[in-house]
This record gives structure tokens, sequence and C-alpha cells, in this order.
């Protein structure tokens, strides 16, 4: 067996029915399994896999085992020559396995590769390609100097590279990490002591402990719509600090310079917050476009919206021209992953939203900022 997509889902029953059958799709002409494990979600997750994937490998822990050992529960039972670990929340295209696939196979000193991850309003997501996290690494991305000089302070999101320029990254995130069985058995999977959010960094580190190199690949897009928000409070500075500071201790000596500008940074961050208040509240779409052929579906969303709705065949440039504060709504019966994927990022900066309806499903999913995971809306008979 050629792949093993494993993915840990914890109540978010609707983006894992999307994801699943997103990947479905990615691996119609690959062999490969998907396995999915539940770390005792409380909602239908479950029963929703028996009912629309019973061909899908369904385990279900009876305990929120967290995301290491939830990992390496679903690893110890797949089967493929590569693995790849991905987050419940995402949308992949059709040809994204087949394209990673070809990419890893021409590396001989695989380790990890990532790919370019997208948010719900198409906009490329920074931690797709990361740094080592030194403390000096740490604080200029901690105070943003990133931003300022990313030439000379842009080691934490690896700007060396840019977003569409694969090549050598030391960090991939966890969203979405290929590698080979073997390697992350010799690696003995994710640490199961890790402290939240240090796991996809310490699992890249000691695979190039190995002499194994990583790399961040820009050739395909996966949406993933749980992003990283570009407003830090002290709570996540917090999280940051205690992630990084596992990180040091476990592979190289705890730093007193980071713990002191880290505590200093949850200060500011929470000044930050303070001056900037409450988030803004969701501006609603003048006008919705549907993309699809349906015009059932059409009365239907006419029916939940309460006004009239366009239909279109495709998604131009055009169409973000002629159109501001417009939501499209694709329909995945009718347009494919990779066309709403493209459509996603030819309308990243504009006024524009976007929904997908997955294919045979009642509701639509999306997300209008990085910073939120987005909304479901079920959809009137």
């Amino acid at each position: 067996m050629k792949l093993s997509v494993i993915i840990l889902n914890y109540n978010v029953r609707y983006f894992l029915e999307l994801c699943v059958l997103s990947v479905l799709k990615a691996t119609e002409n690959i062999e490969a399994e998907v396995i999915v494990i539940d770390n005792h979600s409380s909602d239908d997750s479950c029963a929703m896999m028996k009912s629309r994937y019973p061909q899908v490998r369904l385990i279900e822990n009876h305990e929120n085992s967290g995301f290491p050992k939830g990992n390496n529960i679903g690893v110890a039972q797949a089967k493929g020559e590569y693995l790849c670990i991905l987050n419940p929340d995402t949308v992949v295209a059709e040809d994204t396995f087949s394209k990673v696939l070809a990419f890893a196979g021409d590396q001989d000193d695989f380790g990890i590769a990532g790919v370019k991850l997208i948010d719900g309003t198409g906009h490329f997501l920074p931690e797709s390609k990361r740094g080592v996290p030194t403390p000096w690494v740490a604080f200029t991305k901690i105070f943003g100097l990133y931003k300022i000089a990313p030439k000379a302070f842009g080691k934490y999101y690896a700007m060396h590279l840019n977003e569409n320029q694969s090549g050598k990254a030391d960090i991939l995130v966890g969203a979405f990490m290929l590698m080979k069985r073997d390697l992350y058995n010799e690696l003995g999977g994710f640490d199961e002591n890790c402290f939240m959010y240090a796991d996809d960094i310490d699992l890249s580190y000691r695979a190039s402990l190995l002499r194994k190199q990583n790399y961040y690949f820009h050739n395909t897009s996966v949406i993933h719509y749980k992003g990283e928000s570009t407003v830090k409070d002290a709570v996540y500075m917090k999280h940051f600090r205690d992630f990084l500071n596992f990180f040091y201790t476990k592979h190289f000596k705890k730093s007193v310079f980071f713990d002191v500008m880290a505590q200093a940074g949850a200060f500011y961050f929470s000044l930050v917050k303070t001056v900037q208040g409450k988030p803004k509240p969701k501006v609603k779409p003048e006008h919705i476009l549907l993309i699809s052929e349906d015009d059932l579906l059409r009365r239907r969303l006419e029916a939940h919206y309460g006004f009239t709705i366009g239909m279109a065949a495709s998604v131009t440039a055009q169409t973000f021209s002629e159109n501001r504060n417009i939501q499209l709504v694709f329909d995945n019966h009718f347009v494919d992953f990779r066309t709403i994927i493209a459509a996603f990022e030819m309308g990243k900066g504009k006024s524009v939203t976007f929904r997908i309806i997955p294919q045979g499903a009642d509701f639509m999913i999306g997300s209008d900022s990085s910073s939120d995971r987005g909304e479901v809306i079920r959809l009137p008979k």
C-alpha cells in the first residue's frame, strides 16, 4: 500500500465530513487507506462516519488522548509506505497526494513534507513552513520583527522561501505532514509528553537529527480552516512560552532569556488587545453567487438567505471585478475541490467570502478570517 492518511478528530463533525470527502476523492487513483481516530467526541462524528463513510477505518477512543497519542494510535494500524498526518479541518485537492508523493519520491534525503496551506479566505498561512524556534528566532516572531525586515528576521516562517517556492524548511505544521511510515516509527512517532503546540515542531526537529531533510512543497494548496490568529493575547503567549520551554528543555537547555522575553511579550499583547477592543462583527454579504447548475439548490439557498441568489457555471477574474462584498457558494457536486481551492486563491484580498456545500451533504462550510474556525450552515430541505 502506498499511502495511509491519518485524521485525528475531536468534535468537528461537519469539517470532518468535508475533509474525508476530499481525501477519498484525492486517493481514488492511489493505493491508499484512510484512518480516522476519534478522541471521544461528544457530537455525532462517529455516527456520521459509520453512515457516510463505512469504507474508512474508524478508531473510537474512549477518552480525549490528545494529538500525539491519538495520531500514534492511528499510525500503529497503518499499512502504507507513506503516512500523511492531516487535520480534520482541512480540504485537499484531487491531485494533492499524487503531487506530494511524486515530490517525496524524487528526494534522496527525504524526511517530512508540508504543503501550501491557505485559510478560508484564500490567504497563505505562514506557518506552512518554519525554522527551528531558537530563543532569538522566537523573539523576532513574537514582536513581529519578521514583518519589518523579512530577510534579516524571517527565519521563524522560513522566509528564505516565498509561498510559491518549494525548498528545504526545518519545521512543518501538523495540519499536513507527509513522511515515510518507517521514519515515523524510527522516531517513535509524536512525543506523547509534548505540551500543546510543540508536537509538530518536535517531530520535525527529530527528523533533522537523523540527517533527514524536511521540505515545503508549494505546488498544491490545501485549505486549513483553523488558521493562526493575527492578534495574539496573554493566553496565547503563555501557551507559546510553555511549548517552547518544553522544546528547549528537551533538545537544548531552558532559556532564561526567552522566558523573561516571553513574559514581556504576554504583557505587551494583552495591552494590544485591550487597545484594539472587541473583534469587529462579520459583514454580511450583499450578493450571493452559487457556482452550480442545480436550480433546486439555488431555491434552497434563497429560502435560507431570504433574497434572490445568482447562479453561474464558473468563476473568472471578472466575477471579482464586477462584484463587491460577494459570497461565492460552491456546489461540490458540480465543482471539484481543485477548482474551488483555485478560486479561493484567485479571490484573496478582494471583497469576497467563500462557502462549500460538500457533495451529498445538506450543509455548507466557510470561514471569513484566519483567526476563527468559521461557520456551518444547515440548508433548508
